[in-house]
């Protein structure tokens, strides 16, 4: 859904000529690791992990990748307002008029995109930077895959989680909202069906871009790759930060009519990143997710209005199904909280 609010190696300091040969070793079995392929969890990965414990206490990674994130969204409403007022659009009300011939379809894919970028995308490689110092895509989880499964594990999990989450749509459309939100959320869909309408096969491959491969970029980077490892820390439980960045990632779309539905997603892909250990796998999945639908409502656009029902006896397959590949994933990973962050 369209919104303008758009949706971390390590510099090591080590002391002694053992420590430094054991760092070796930990970065060679990092990038060369054909005879530890056999392994669940690189020790290279366990030991940027822990150093990154180290780096700073969980409440000042905290503190910093919040302030990041805030200064982001500062910018990205200044970006947008400049790119509104050389257009000669009024902003003075806050919400865009749709029916105003100025704002056409190109210039929301170019809001929405810099809002991704800069929303998501730079608070994230700015609070790595800090933290981190040297290897920031690395410590922010871009780390090779150890096997192509983990791939069609993903987007298996992805594409079962579909009914469930219909369900969990059906149940959140009850929930009592205030008139503003209600508001917000029928402004939002006027802007989507501009933004989706489709023109040439061309405008397909713009929205794909615009609308699911930089979203899952950006904010896989943002979400698991920053603040998801910092609520891990935090909490001392991998669930505990899965959930709380699930939640924090669905509110932050301010679209509550599709909140359950979309924390329950945020979660799914935090257990994705967490059991693969890299961000490639839960991006693949997300740009799935979000490709899948892209493409449905370019060619269907009264999808977005509709509210289908789900049969709560098909939303239970579906979590079941989930739940097992989950299982699967935890099974082939090998992950614990201890083994990472202790």
């Amino acid at each position: 859904m369209l919104t303008y609010i758009a949706e971390r190696g390590v510099a090591y300091v080590f002391h002694g000529g053992q420590e430094k040969r054991e760092c070796r070793n930990l970065y060679i079995a990092d990038v060369y690791h054909d005879e530890l392929a056999n392994l669940q969890l690189t020790p290279g990965f366990v030991y940027m992990m822990k150093n990154y414990r180290k780096s700073l206490s969980p409440w000042s990674q905290l503190g910093l990748f919040l302030l990041m994130l805030g200064g982001s969204v500062l910018v990205a409403g200044e970006l947008s307002l400049l790119i509104l007022t050389s257009k000669g659009i009024d902003t003075s009300h806050g919400d865009l008029d749709l029916s105003d011939p100025k704002v056409t379809a190109s210039l929301l894919k170019l809001l929405q995109a810099l809002s991704t970028v800069v929303i998501f995308a730079l608070p994230a490689i700015l609070y790595a930077r800090l933290t981190f110092r040297e290897q920031t895509f690395h410590s922010l989880g871009f780390r090779r895959v150890r096997t192509s499964l983990w791939f069609l594990l993903a987007v298996a999990a992805l594409l079962f989680s579909f009914p469930m989450e219909g369900w969990l749509g059906q149940v959140n459309r009850g929930f009592h909202l205030p008139p503003r939100l209600i508001k917000m959320e029928e402004s939002a869909d006027k802007q989507l069906n501009l933004f989706l309408r489709v023109d040439s096969p061309l405008t397909v491959y713009v929205n794909l871009l615009v609308m699911a491969l930089l979203p899952a970029i950006c904010e896989e980077m943002c979400f698991r790759g920053a603040l998801q490892r910092i609520l891990i820390n935090l909490t001392r439980s991998p669930w505990g930060g899965i959930v709380l960045t699930g939640l924090i990632f669905s509110a932050i779309h301010m679209q509550f009519l599709g909140f359950l539905p979309r924390a329950f997603l945020g979660m799914i892909l935090g257990a994705i990143y967490w059991y693969s250990g890299s961000l490639w796998v839960s991006i693949l999945a997300h740009f799935f997710y979000n490709g899948i639908q892209v493409i449905a409502v370019s060619f269907y656009p009264k999808m977005i209005p509709e509210n289908s029902s789900v049969p709560l006896y098909l939303a239970l397959i579906s979590l079941v199904i989930v739940v097992g590949l989950l299982s699967v994933m935890r099974r082939m990973s090998g992950t614990t909280y201890e083994r990472v962050y202790e």
